[in-house]
């Protein structure tokens, strides 16, 4: 049988529990051999417990109550044996327990690692097709979700070699009343399948709920100053709250159906006590049994209640570790990883860089539901994006990228630093294609700077050196050429003020400083600076880009530029319309020769029509 809501039989999804039960077996196998060593310790002491319990109901009880007298010894002995397996049973539940949780938050922990691994791995192309706030999801509460599992696996495997122990001894004792006993394991099957079949959609529905609710809540706080200016404070908590409703919603669904799986899995074995009572009453009154036996039979039956119950806990949480896995999964086995060569850039001085026969597409989002079951590279691809781009940068120029909005100024830009690979043609630094050179070399040759910048909730100083172990001086040597230096020192704590989140305490101009400084600081033999100047006022730009140049800092500067201030101070400009380099060379050339340049750097200069 097939549910159509995952597309998976029956048969296929008990296979996906047993797999992700592996997964987790094979990612914590040390704290998951001690918590099964205690759950099978915890087990066979258990066995033991009734065992003793049968021996003293007969050889003990019964006996002095025959007797008349109670045998000190054998009543030392009785009193040791139960000291003896209460405390090995206690030793076996620490130590399950103990295994168990470091399991599961070992993998939890790992898994989160090896998910934010892949996201810094996988290409700007692939975040563009998964909104945030499924990625946060998939971060989090997938994850979780995926090990819930492993906190009962030791139980349930030391509850396996209960149930297969406590079995042979109830056959073994009356083969009869075992079957009457086990009359009730048919029932929690179906009970099982049903509750099997209607969770798996439930609990699809919910973990995409909460990647919803994460998306409209990460959308609503990034953009906090749009929704204060325009006054979207109310429709914006609609817009969550009506997420909210919808999650509770799903949630509430998936607790109604453990509502009413979870009292079954509690009351069919007690009925089946109850039956093994009944049935076992009238054996010891017909003496195929003794009352010892009867007490062994029914207190090993009242044992079987915790394994089942262990095992409608595993099988309670096993749709929620699939669906949450299988997004894990989506997100680990995602195609398009960067791959890196061996060759490295180990010039001195300026760096130049070619781009020959350049095209490049951008893919547009498919879906947003990484539970689905499409292949990640199930895409459309839009117009936008450079065809055929050739352009050779000498090392050691000054280069101005100028074209209308979307004409592929930033693509180009973004394609120099490989944050993308084009469909076609070849992008050089020193003569070398970026897809054969080691990943550490484009950042250490090669800088950006965008236009909005990302600051983190963190110290002036930190946000530029980033953790490297950079001295004082070649902090503020780059500050005072990004023209940083002036206003950071005039801060409450100067280097060592905290920004807040997103650098929400400075102006956009002083972002870009920072931001500007940040990328300075490491001596880049490329720079690019993606309109990275323009919240700053002219005056200051101006002062920024010349002392660029008269700093002797060894690097060639590409500049996407859309102010006239900034394409004076290039040696030469590039002219790009309609995802093409239309034309290279010096401004005033441009100025004469080309009619599209020309009209966009003297709109500013030129009266109303």
């Amino acid at each position: 049988m097939t549910d159509r809501a995952t597309g998976a039989s029956s048969g296929g999804h008990l296979r996906r529990g047993l797999r992700v039960v592996g997964v987790a077996l094979r990612g914590a196998k040390g704290p998951f051999a001690v918590g099964i060593g205690g759950a099978v310790l915890y087990a066979g002491m258990t066995v033991a417990a009734s065992l003793v319990l049968g021996w003293i109901t007969d050889d003990v009880l019964l006996a002095t109550a025959v007797a008349g007298r109670v045998d000190g010894t054998l009543l030392g002995f009785a009193v040791l044996a139960i000291l003896g397996v209460a405390l090995f049973k206690a030793i076996g539940v620490a130590g399950r327990r103990y295994g168990a949780y470091v399991a599961q938050y070992t993998l939890q922990s790992t898994h989160r690692r090896l998910v934010t691994r892949q996201y810094l791995d996988l290409p700007l192309s692939w975040h563009r097709r998964h909104p945030t706030g499924t990625l946060l999801s998939n971060a989090n509460s997938d994850v979780e979700s995926a090990f819930f599992l492993a906190a009962p696996l030791p139980m349930a495997v030391g509850a396996t070699v209960l149930v297969v122990v406590t079995g042979v001894l109830l056959a073994v004792t009356d083969p009869f009343l075992a079957a009457v006993g086990f009359s009730v394991v048919p029932l929690l099957a179906a009970a099982n399948w049903h509750y099997q079949k209607r969770m798996r959609t439930a609990a699809t529905r919910a973990q995409q709920g909460r990647a919803d609710v994460a998306q409209t809540a990460h959308e609503s706080f990034d953009a906090a100053l749009m929704v204060k200016t325009l006054g979207r404070e109310d429709a914006e908590t609609r817009r969550f709250a009506a997420r909210s409703e919808e999650l509770r919603d799903r949630m509430v669904t998936v607790g109604r159906l453990r509502a009413h799986f979870d009292p079954i899995i509690e009351a069919l074995p007690n009925v089946g006590i109850l039956l093994v009572l009944v049935v076992g009453s009238a054996r010891v009154r017909d003496g195929a049994l003794t009352p010892g036996d009867l007490v062994l039979f029914a207190y090993l039956f009242r044992l079987l209640a915790l394994p089942i119950r262990v095992f409608g806990w595993m099988l309670g949480e096993m749709p929620r570790a699939i669906v949450g896995w299988g997004r894990v999964e989506r997100v680990l086995g995602a195609t398009g990883r960067l791959s890196w060569g061996d060759e490295v850039v180990t010039g001195e001085g300026p760096a130049s860089t070619d781009l020959q026969g350049v095209g490049f597409r951008y893919p547009t989002a498919v879906h947003d539901d990484l539970s689905r079951e499409e292949p990640d590279d199930a895409t459309t691809w839009t117009s936008r994006g450079v065809t055929d781009v050739d352009l050779t940068i000498e090392p050691g120029r000054t280069v101005a990228i100028v074209g209308p909005t979307g004409s592929g100024k930033s693509t180009i830009a973004s394609l120099l630093l490989r944050l993308l690979d084009p469909d076609t043609g070849r992008v050089l630094l020193d003569g070398r294609d970026l897809r054969q050179v080691t990943e550490p070399t484009v950042s250490d040759n090669a800088a950006i700077v965008f236009q909005d910048p990302f600051l983190f909730d963190d110290t002036v100083r930190e946000n530029i050196t980033l953790g490297d172990d950079l001295g004082d001086e070649e902090v503020r040597a780059a500050a005072r050429l990004a023209r940083a230096d002036e206003f950071v020192t005039a801060l409450d704590h100067g280097y060592d003020t905290q920004i807040g989140e997103r650098g929400a305490t400075l102006s956009g101009g002083q972002r870009q400083r920072i931001a500007l400084a940040r990328a300075l600081v490491r001596r880049p033999r490329l720079l690019v600076l993606d309109d990275a100047t323009s919240a700053v006022d002219p005056t200051v730009e101006s002062e920024i880009l010349r002392g660029l140049a008269e700093s002797g800092l060894d690097t060639t500067v590409v500049i996407v530029a859309s102010r006239l201030g900034s394409i004076l101070l290039a040696d030469e400009s590039v002219y790009v319309a309609d995802g093409r380099v239309v034309a290279h060379g010096p401004h005033d050339q441009m100025v004469r020769d080309v009619e599209g340049y020309r009209a966009l750097v003297t709109a500013y200069t030129r009266g109303p029509a």
